[in-house]
Parts: C-alpha cells; sequence; structure tokens
C-alpha cells in the first residue's frame, strides 16, 4: 500500500509527494496497526537525491554529545505501557524471522534494550551508544562499543550482513548524520533482516533535530521513511503504530452493584488502568526490511 498522507503546512525539504489520507489497517500481529507502507513514488526524488540541508538537521544544541551524555541516565524515556506495546513488538517480529538464532544490534543504546527475554534465541547482541556506564549495565548486550555515530557514523567494526535484527529506541530524532547512518545499517543489516527504527513523541528538544521539533506524528513517520527511501535500496518500508490498546471492560449493572458492590470497584479500578494506558505515550515504528 502506497503512502497516502497530507502533509499540509510542514517544510521538510521537497522530500515528499503529498496525497490525500487514508485509515489505517489493522495488522494481524499483536497490537501492531499498518499505517502504511512506502514506496518510490512516495517521494519527490529517487535513492542518492539526498534532499535535506544543515538546517534541516540543525539543533538548539551543537555543542559535543558527548559532554551530554557524559552523566549516565539510568531512567526509561518512555512509559511502561509503551515499553511493554516494543518488546511485545519485537517478539512478534522475531518469531517471524526463520532463524534459530538471532544476531542483533541495538543502535544508540543504554543500559535496557526492551529484547524480549523468552522465546528468542539470540547469538551476539551488540550495542552502540554513548555512555560505557550505562552499555556496560545492559545485560542483554554480549559486546557494545562505545561511539558517538553523529561524530563518526561509519561502523567499520562490523562486517557486510553481520546482523539479522538492528534496532533503535527512542533516538533516531538525535541522528544529524541520518543518510550515512542509514547507509551503514543497510551494509550490515543480512539480506531479508529488519531494521526497527521506534520513536514516541517525547524528546530532548535541545538536542532533536529541527525538522523533528515542527513536525507532527505524521511528518516524523514520513521522516523516517525518507531516510530509508533516499539511503539505500530497501525491499519494503512500512511504518506502525505498535501500542497495545486495551478495551475497557464491560460495566457491570446498576442490579449487580446494588448486590455486589464490590463490582462496582472493581470495573472502576480496572476501567481506571485501561484509560491511564491507552492514554500514554503512543509508540510508533517504521520497519525496513534489506
Amino acid at each position: 500500500m502506497r503512502l497516502l498522507f497530507a502533509l499540509v503546512g510542514l517544510h521538510l525539504g521537497g522530500a515528499f509527494m503529498p496525497s490525500p489520507s487514508l485509515p489505517r489497517p489493522q495488522c494481524s500481529r499483536c497490537g501492531a496497526k499498518s499505517i502504511c507502507s512506502f514506496d518510490e513514488s512516495d517521494f519527490a526524488g529517487k535513492q542518492g537525491d539526498w534532499p535535506y540541508t544543515a538546517a534541516d538537521l540543525n539543533r538548539i544544541d551543537n555543542t559535543a554529545d558527548d559532554v551530554f551524555y557524559y552523566q549516565p541516565r539510568f531512567v526509561t524515556h518512555i512509559d511502561d505501557a509503551a515499553i511493554s506495546s516494543l518488546t511485545k513488538f519485537y517478539a512478534q517480529e522475531f518469531a517471524s524471522i526463520d532463524k534459530e538464532s538471532l544476531d542483533v544490534l541495538d543502535l544508540c543504546s543504554s543500559w535496557i534494550s526492551h529484547l524480549p527475554e523468552e522465546g528468542v534465541t539470540y547469538g551476539k547482541v551488540w550495542g552502540v551508544g554513548m555512555n560505557e556506564r550505562e552499555l556496560s549495565a545492559n545485560k542483554q548486550l554480549t559486546d557494545f562499543v562505545v561511539q558517538d555515530l553523529n561524530d563518526n557514523p561509519i561502523m567499520s567494526q562490523f562486517e557486510d550482513n553481520s546482523f539479522d535484527v538492528i534496532c533503535n529506541v527512542v533516538s533516531v530524532d538525535y541522528l544529524t548524520k541520518p543518510l550515512e547512518i542509514f547507509q551503514e545499517m543497510h551494509r550490515i543489516l543480512r539480506p531479508g533482516g529488519r531494521c526497527l527504527m521506534s520513536f514516541s513523541n517525547r524528546c530532548f528538544p535541545t538536542k532533536a533535530i529541527a525538522m523533528w521539533l515542527q513536525a507532527d506524528d505524521i511528518g516524523r513517520l514520513t521522516i523516517v521513511g525518507s531516510y530509508y527511501h533516499y539511503s539505500a535500496q530497501w525491499a519494503s518500508i512500512e511504518a506502525l503504530d505498535i501500542k497495545d490498546m486495551q478495551s475497557t471492560p464491560e460495566r457491570p449493572s446498576a442490579g449487580d452493584i446494588m448486590k455486589n458492590p464490590s463490582l462496582g470497584l472493581a470495573w472502576m479500578t480496572a476501567a481506571s488502568a485501561v484509560a491511564k494506558n491507552n492514554q500514554g505515550d503512543p509508540m510508533f515504528v517504521v520497519k525496513g526490511v534489506k
């Protein structure tokens, strides 16, 4: 399915071909909903015709990132429901890859990678991140390297066709050299490998690139989709809403509550938990298949 989004009032360097919008179809796996797939006709330029300027990729704070990330942050940057949705999505994606074990690269990694613990056999799990103390605390990594991808986007430590999956969690908005990084990801993925770029609506605004701050959720999905398109020949590019939305439990009848008041309290507690989950952080993925 082609991308069918109207990009109204958003300047992104003439990178896209605007089209009318369509409703999102439900995806059959877990809670993920397929928003759209991208093809060449969705973009104004061809692969290699990089449309973005230095102004598009500029940041409020252009000081060296190793200064900003010098102190470890042992925190999560999305809420528990979004993390759960991401881990469930990973589990479904990994299960669909026909391999006995998976080699995974967690790009812009930290002290936690949100990878599923059960139902998956891992080979090597590499992390590339900014803070050695955070990476050392990540028990899911078998190896890691400290590297500022905005300073050096070339991952020469990895050979061609090294990984089955590349993950990046809530960090794509900070990349100032996305062309080189997406080209590198394509190089080190194996044929048929998956690249999963996930994000929500939170960020450090002083470190996010200018066009990200100017965009809404639809615009951000399209920005990431364009990174794939302009960087290399990907077999498919798809945008997904992976937030696991829960259904509000059926309210007991007035008669049932009169007979057993605890039913009303139980319902209010359950309904409140569902509302909290559904009103929390959104969670999106743009998936590229090599």
